[in-house]
């Protein structure tokens, strides 16, 4: 019998970000102790098919999945397995310890996958539900971040059919509450997909225009001449926080072009800031990684005014990129950590808040009398 664990990488997706977790799952897969996980590789197709088969990561980074089988994940008696179905039938192909999903974007660090992963009762990296989702919508995540004290940029959303259907007046809008430059993005995404800076009026009618392709609500936000600050944290009640990083763009910002296809950008580790500043930004990464719940792993992000050199809160990445070039990985890798132990550290994370979930009565009955 073999002691290794059971693990399921979970990549691809039905995301705008689904290159980038393929990236994630190979230098995850190039890294992690073989010693001590059986690997069993399972790819989302961007249609939503789930596959696996040999080599499947290698499938589709060559854009090859007609010959992988379907892949299901199902619980019976609590005990979650992972099957093929192959010719019309159902094979199981293993019981599952825990499941790895380095997936990011829509249906992947949103809460919809954390949320089928747990109706099929499986341990798993990362967030979960209320987490995931919390900080996968920016403007949300900033109501909440807002209240625990942490100061966050003027901002405001719009949904997708207003923006389609009344542009000029949406544009006309967001110019009476803020001055130009203006941030905009969707609301639910990651890697920078979507956004852009806007210092006109034309500028701004496009840039509602493209993020509203990605996300059905658009959030804009107060620009500024901001220092792109990150920390890392993991842990879930007790949580190992880094030292702040900074990025120094290619770009006007930090780009999806800057973060997975430049080669490495430029950066500082840690970053060149004063002691008192460090400690408060660290203080309020771990606030802010408390107040909505999160688990595992993250990325916090700081904007840092270069004119008034004021602190802002950005955003919360509850499954930031495993590549080479990520932030989230180098801040670790600096601090001492190697690639495999910091696997293994989210790995034991995700087990422990398995096993502190099955702590939970779930059923109640009255007596009678």
């Amino acid at each position: 019998m073999s002691d290794k664990l059971n693990l399921v990488l979970l990549f691809g997706g039905r995301s705008g970000e689904h290159e980038v977790s393929l990236m994630s799952a190979r230098s995850i897969l190039n890294a992690i102790n073989q010693e001590k996980y059986k690997i069993f590789q399972v790819g989302i197709t961007k249609e939503g098919r789930w596959v696996h088969g040999t080599k499947t990561l290698e499938a589709f980074e060559t854009g090859r999945v007609e010959g992988l089988d379907d892949a299901i994940i199902l619980s019976q008696d609590e005990q979650p397995y992972l099957y093929k179905r192959t010719d019309s039938q159902i094979f199981e192909v293993t019981s599952i310890d825990i499941v790895f999903p380095a997936l990011h974007g829509t249906f992947g660090e949103d809460g919809t996958i954390q949320g089928l992963l747990e109706i099929q009762n499986c341990a798993y990296v990362g967030a979960g539900v209320l987490a995931s989702s919390l900080a996968m919508d920016k403007a949300m995540c900033k109501a909440v971040i807002s209240n625990a004290g942490i100061p966050t940029l003027p901002y405001g959303v719009f949904p997708r059919k207003e923006i389609m259907n009344n542009t000029d007046e949406v544009v006309e809008s967001i110019e009476d509450k803020l001055p130009y430059p203006v941030f905009v993005k969707p609301a639910n995404l990651g890697s920078s997909v979507g956004i852009t800076k806007a210092r006109t009026r034309a500028q701004l009618k496009d840039a509602l225009i493209v993020a509203a392709r990605f996300d059905r609500r658009v959030l804009f936000e107060k620009g500024i001449d901001a220092r792109e600050i990150e920390i890392s944290i993991i842990g879930n009640e007790r949580t190992w926080i880094t030292v702040p990083g900074e990025i120094i763009p290619g770009d006007e910002f930090y780009t999806y072009k800057d973060k997975y296809f430049s080669g490495d950008p430029e950066i500082a580790i840690p970053a060149p800031l004063s002691k008192q500043l460090s400690d408060q930004l660290r203080t309020w990464a771990t606030t802010a990684y408390q107040s909505i719940d999160c688990a595992g792993l993250a990325r916090v992000d700081f904007l840092l005014d270069k004119n008034t050199g004021e602190a802002w809160f950005s955003e919360i990445n509850t499954m930031p990129g495993f590549t080479q070039i990520s932030m989230f990985t180098k801040l670790l890798l600096s601090s001492g950590m190697e690639y495999s132990e910091i696997i293994d550290r989210l790995i034991e994370y995700g087990l422990a808040r398995k096993a502190d979930q099955d702590r939970t009565i779930r059923r109640f009955e009255v007596e009678n009398g």
